[in-house]
């Protein structure tokens, strides 16, 4: 079902795009879906590197009470490796595939975004570059009650 839902993101989330902006967390709503989402407020790429947008996004679908993570690189990830997302100091395992990440954890890691102040995600491209993103948590909190009220 991710791979459904990457597919839908992937080719609407440019249209929200406009929406969502770095350091904060901007709630949109589509018919099926809807999601609050973020840039990074720090991009730490190699010198020489360039890379697509890269974005956080906690989403729901069809009015589902789940909402599940995605990470969004800019980049294809290297699949064998894990994507690993610090929550202040508890690090988080996310597995990818092409240029997205999600945990199996969601529930657990929205609990650490709620109560978190900074989040990293640390990935490992394709082609062997190590990229680390930084997030702020400030303002999650009310972005996701506004998602699990508004959806």
């Amino acid at each position: 079902m991710k791979k459904l839902i990457v597919l839908l993101l992937f080719f609407n989330l440019p249209v929200g795009a406009s929406e969502i902006e770095s350091g904060k967390w901007n709630f949109v709503l589509d018919e099926d879906y809807c999601y609050i989402a973020s840039f990074p407020t720090k991009k730490d790429v190699p010198e020489g590197k360039s890379r697509g947008d890269t974005f956080i996004l906690v989403y729901r679908m069809n009015k589902s009470p789940d909402a599940i993570v995605q990470i969004d690189a800019g980049y294809p990830y290297d699949e064998e490796k894990s994507v690993e997302v610090k929550i202040d100091k508890k690090t988080y395992s996310f597995y990818s595939q092409s240029d997205s990440a999600w945990t199996k954890t969601d529930n657990d890691v929205i609990y650490a975004m709620k109560k978190g102040v900074e989040l990293t995600v640390k990935g490992t491209s394709s082609r062997g570059t190590t990229t680390i993103d930084t997030y702020t948590l400030k303002g999650f909190t009310a972005a996701f009650n506004t998602l699990s009220k508004g959806c």
